[in-house]
């Protein structure tokens, strides 16, 4: 062993037991890790079609600490049964099992619930949003745009490294420039990690509008329905806005220490997640307090589930019906747990012009073409500040509206004060401008510290400089 390897190992070693000293369930530790990134491996080889060598390097990359285990995390690729392993210094071991038009799910060696896919038209429904662009990748279509993809995709000489993926511009309606990393293209499905929660509070809306879900009414769980049961008090709008009180833990950290909280244990180890999220007790009163965490969308996901029929193909013909196939989105992939829920915190992937044609129905105010997709007011709510949420978040997206640290933060960055967002993990982003009239979708892989380390904010402000009145009055001279 050289001496490298040998500090490696007693760092790590010496990092697993203090971790051990801090939870007295540590020992789900390995299995945790190993969860997370046989389920993106998984996701990203047989939907994707990435290299999983350039996924893993890049994923583990991306998150604080795992440089610390990253090498002694083994995953072995299975091409001809389409599925992946990965363990962790042996003691723990992931196993994620793709499934042709389902994409994948971590197998935990118990019953894995069948699900039908939906029969396809033979000749798909004429979308209600008006095409965006045509087949070719649309380059900028000025020297200020190009400039601002240039920066986008620009490595800097250390790291953290941006690792761009994807980028489309789109203004009143329109593909105005787009770009791709090398293995990428126009119709790559690309994970959208936690930007999956925005889609699942649209299915929300949807169901909402047809009066099968109601906003502040209490959330019909069955598990708390006992008497006297405190969490009969969280509501649809709980759920929606993180203030739901459950004692799951936080999601917004993606390093090596987040692998102690709750919440990734339902995520990796649990085979019917909102199971789990649905028995945990409550920690503060509904509403009360803001924490984000990836348990209120599971049970968000459960309760779509069961008022779009109660199975998980009942989901997938919601979905294409009312929101996929209006909007032209002809390559989405939603992952479902063992259990057959939708795993809708995190596990939606799709092309970037589909992130894009979901941004677009937000710009509309949930109208596509003639047709509305959304109720009335449900744009307006989604992107109303959550009082506490120091983060800046609506309900189901990140917003610039109120006094929130991260919505002044981003708006001394240059962010317009009306944009609001679906945002993924590592680097993804749908950004919605109203005022500019612009969805900026970015995908990639990139660290979420420091704040600048995907390079957003530049993009957004040089976007907006380089498409807003200004640039067009310049332009017209």
């Amino acid at each position: 062993m050289t001496n490298r390897r040998l500090i490696l190992t007693l760092a790590a070693t010496a990092a697993l037991s203090a971790l051990a000293l801090t939870a007295v369930w540590a020992r789900d530790i390995p299995r945790v890790a190993t969860g997370f990134v046989a389920n993106v491996l998984c996701s990203e080889t047989f939907v994707t079609g990435a290299d999983p060598a350039r996924i893993f390097a890049e994923t583990t990359a991306a998150m604080p600490g795992t440089g610390l285990i990253g090498w002694a995390l083994d995953y072995r690729i299975d091409r001809a049964r389409r599925d992946v392993t990965v363990m962790l210094f042996g003691l723990g071991r992931s196993h994620a099992v793709y499934r042709e038009g389902l994409g994948c799910h971590l197998d935990h060696g118990g019953a894995v619930a069948d699900i039908p896919l939906p029969a396809t038209e033979a000749k798909p429904p004429q979308p209600s949003l008006p095409e965006i662009a045509g087949p070719s990748v649309v380059a900028p279509q000025s020297p200020q745009l190009a400039a601002a993809l240039d920066r986008a995709f620009a490595e800097p000489e250390q790291p953290p490294f941006r690792r761009t993926k994807a980028i489309v511009v789109v203004r009143d309606g329109q593909v105005v420039a787009e770009r791709y990393a090398n293995g990428y293209g126009v119709e790559t499905p690309i994970l959208g990690f936690s930007a999956t929660k925005s889609v699942m509070s649209a299915l929300t809306g949807i169901l909402v509008r047809k009066g099968k879900l109601t906003l502040d009414r209490p959330a019909p769980v069955v598990a708390w329905q006992g008497p006297g049961d405190p969490r009969q008090a969280i509501a649809v709008d709980h759920l929606l806005r993180h203030t739901a009180g459950l004692a799951l833990g936080s999601s917004l950290s993606a390093s090596l220490a987040s692998v102690l909280e709750p919440v990734n244990r339902m995520k990796f180890m649990e085979p019917d997640m909102a199971a789990y999220a649905e028995s945990v007790a409550l920690e503060t009163p509904p509403g009360t307090a803001w924490n984000y965490n990836d348990g209120n969308t599971v049970i968000l996901s459960h309760l779509i589930r069961d008022a779009a029929g109660g199975r998980a193909s009942d989901v997938l013909r919601l979905a294409r019906q009312e929101l996929f196939d209006p909007l032209g989105m002809r390559h989405v992939t939603l992952e479902f747990d063992a259990a057959g829920t939708p795993e809708g915190s995190s596990q939606i992937l799709m092309p970037a012009r589909d992130w894009a044609r979901f941004g677009l129905l937000y710009l509309n105010d949930g109208v596509a073409g003639a047709k509305r997709i959304l109720p009335e007011g449900w744009v307006k709510y989604s992107a109303s500040p959550t009082p506490n949420a120091w983060v800046g978040m609506g309900a189901g997206f990140w917003t610039n509206q109120g006094d929130s640290f991260g919505a002044s933060y981003r708006i001394e960055r240059g962010w317009p004060r009306d944009a609001f967002f679906a945002k993924g993990t590592i680097g993804q982003y749908v950004i919605i401008v109203p005022s500019e009239r612009l969805v900026i979708v970015r995908l990639g892989r990139s660290p979420n510290w420091p704040p600048e380390a995907d390079g957003v904010f530049d993009l957004v402000r040089d976007v907006v400089a380089a498409t807003g009145n200004k640039a067009h009055a310049s332009a017209g001279n």
